[in-house]
């Protein structure tokens, strides 16, 4: 028989935690194709069927529940010399995974991206936008930035500034306020893009939902992005952060900053990777010039 690759074995562990391919697939970042390509693979090199598939999703057989427990019992051991590796590379070339959320993707990473990519051209940068934080312990990713009051103790790396939230409206649209008011005017009297009912599992969502009666909402969404999107239609107003409002001309603040929505931005990595040459020269390059983008958007 021959060896067992653990990229395989990596898969069939997150299709046994996940209850199905699909979301094996997302917990592993890859495509659908990918997951099932590797299990296929592996059921094929053991010779042995490790999950019936089922209209409910993937269930594991008894070879299949060993499986997965020997996997999940070498899994840590495996991540562990990986990245302890990994932090021992000294060189400016290989591949850097960012995870980062969309918002900050479209906002406040292009430029320094490209710079990146200039000044660095044999170190390939990855990016997972995602609302769920990636796990740097497990290799889901080498470096985070994101937006959060509380981050992993025993991760390492800097804040980059403060990002700052007002509410926001289109210029010149009909019937919205198009002057600045103090906050509670318009939590009282505005129309509102508001988040999912849902999205109150995060800050943002919970403080709309805290705040802003439900009759005064005419939209949710559940992202930032989506509601540069609605903004931008005259529908309502909505609040934002001011580094998205920087690139978006056709809307104006009509308030101050919301202290309670004040948030650090990170730049983060795990304490293994932190002396890899390409984390060291992607946490300097690239945190530099969105500290930058940061603070000239405030």
């Amino acid at each position: 028989m021959a060896a067992l690759d653990w990229d395989d074995l990596r898969v069939a562990l997150a299709v046994a935690d996940a209850g199905s391919l699909a979301g094996a697939a997302r917990a592993l970042d890859v495509n659908h194709t990918t997951a099932l390509r590797r299990l296929d693979a592996l059921e094929a090199r053991l010779n042995t069927r490790l999950f019936e598939r089922q209209r409910g999703g993937y269930v594991p057989t008894e070879a299949g529940d060993l499986l997965a427990q020997e996997a999940r019992a070498i899994a840590p051991r495996i991540d562990d010399i990986e990245r302890r590796l990994l932090g021992r590379d000294l060189r400016l070339t290989g591949t850097l995974r960012l995870t980062t959320a969309f918002v900050t993707m479209v906002y406040l990473l292009p430029q320094a991206l490209a710079d990146f990519a200039n000044t660095h051209p044999g170190i390939e940068v990855e990016v997972a936008e995602s609302t769920a934080l990636l796990d740097l312990s497990r290799r889901q990713a080498d470096v985070a930035l994101r937006l959060s009051r509380q981050v992993p103790e025993h991760w390492v790396g800097r804040t980059l500034g403060t990002a700052q939230y007002k509410v926001y409206v289109k210029r010149g649209a009909s019937g919205l306020p198009q002057r600045k008011q103090p906050l509670a005017a318009l939590l009282a009297k505005a129309p509102w893009i508001a988040f999912e009912r849902e999205g109150a599992a995060n800050r943002f969502g919970r403080w709309m939902q805290q705040h802003i009666p439900s009759e005064q909402v005419r939209l949710r969404v559940d992202m930032f992005n989506s509601m540069v999107m609605m903004l931008r239609t005259g529908l309502a107003v909505g609040v934002l952060p001011t580094f998205v409002a920087a690139s978006e001309p056709d809307l104006m603040p009509i308030s101050g900053a919301i202290d309670d929505l004040a948030t650090p931005l990170w730049i983060l990595t795990h304490p293994d990777l932190r002396r890899t040459a390409r984390v060291q020269a992607f946490m300097k390059l690239v945190g530099d010039a969105v500290a930058k983008t940061l603070q000239n958007s405030s």
